[in-house]
């Protein structure tokens, strides 16, 4: 790898399903996120993975609890960080909840795992004319894949002309909350099967986290690290907060030879992929939401 190479560093700050209880620094509220994306932002990070919550701290994707942490981070850093959307359902959310919510907020970025918005027929007839919509008014979509096997579900969807084709943003999952990875073994198999020009990020649950993010570095990826995923430095103990992860993953993509991209470069380079080069967002009026769907208790 070379430095001028620029790697994506993304941080995913608190997740869907951690509490203050779980670690005493988890950001919670819009001005405890807004204050850790500029300690992470000046740690090297360029991307903001962002969950919100209610009132009550529960994962939300209501658009009028995603605002008002939205506009804290952007008054607290201006464009200086790429800010992406979840649309997880942790167990909450139906299909159409979580598309109405990226509709309502047509963000600058959204992450989705094909496993939940498009892992059947009737999903993809109903997702993919919204995700292609999204794309086209200049949302830059990254895809969630747990598994090689979804790698090679999404390219299929790709090659079928269901999806917008690419260059995509891809994000693999390495390990599980209650099976944490232990090192990079399970990267190849996705490596494998990864398309021309496909841009791919990482993450890793457990305190090898970090040790990860230097593989990944070296095999030309993008990392994402923060305590939605572990809140463990390489020794086992818990770090103080995220910027802490960040800093690990920069020192590792710099022993990798490669430098911190700024937002500025993933925009080029994620745009490059989807909207061409330098495209700028379309204001095209949002696409017609699917019909509302009954919201799942959280069990």
């Amino acid at each position: 790898m070379s430095a001028d190479q620029p790697i994506l560093v993304a941080v995913a700050p608190n997740g869907a399903r951690r509490q203050r209880a779980d670690h005493p620094a988890l950001p919670l509220t819009p001005r405890e996120l807004a204050r850790t994306a500029r300690a992470c932002l000046d740690a090297g990070a360029c991307l903001l993975h962002l969950h919100v919550r209610d009132a009550q701290a529960r994962h939300s994707l209501a658009p009028e609890d995603y605002r008002p942490a939205l506009a804290a981070i952007r008054a607290e850093v201006g464009d200086a960080l790429l800010i992406q959307v979840t649309s997880e359902a942790a167990r909450v959310y139906q299909r159409d909840e979580q598309l109405q919510s990226l509709l309502a907020l047509q963000p600058e970025s959204a992450s989705l795992a094909l496993r939940e918005l498009l892992a059947n027929a009737e999903d993809v007839a109903v997702s993919a004319p919204v995700l292609s919509q999204l794309a086209a008014a200049g949302t830059l979509l990254q895809y969630i894949l747990y598994s090689p096997a979804e790698l090679q579900r999404f390219n299929q969807l790709v090659s079928d002309g269901v999806l917008p084709r690419g260059p995509h943003f891809l994000l693999f999952v390495l390990g599980r909350f209650d099976q944490p990875a232990t090192d990079s073994g399970g990267l190849g198999a996705f490596l494998d099967h990864l398309g021309a020009g496909q841009h791919w990020m990482c993450c890793a649950f457990g305190q090898a986290e970090s040790s990860i993010m230097g593989a990944v570095a070296h095999a030309g990826g993008h990392a994402r690290v923060g305590f939605e995923n572990n809140v463990l430095g390489p020794d086992g103990r818990p770090v103080a907060d995220n910027a802490a992860l960040v800093r690990l993953a920069v020192e590792q993509a710099r022993a990798a030879g490669r430098r911190p991209a700024t937002a500025a470069e993933a925009r080029q380079l994620l745009q490059c992929g989807i909207n061409g080069p330098g495209r700028a967002r379309a204001t095209n009026p949002a696409p017609s939401p699917p019909a509302p769907a009954r919201r799942r208790e959280n069990p």
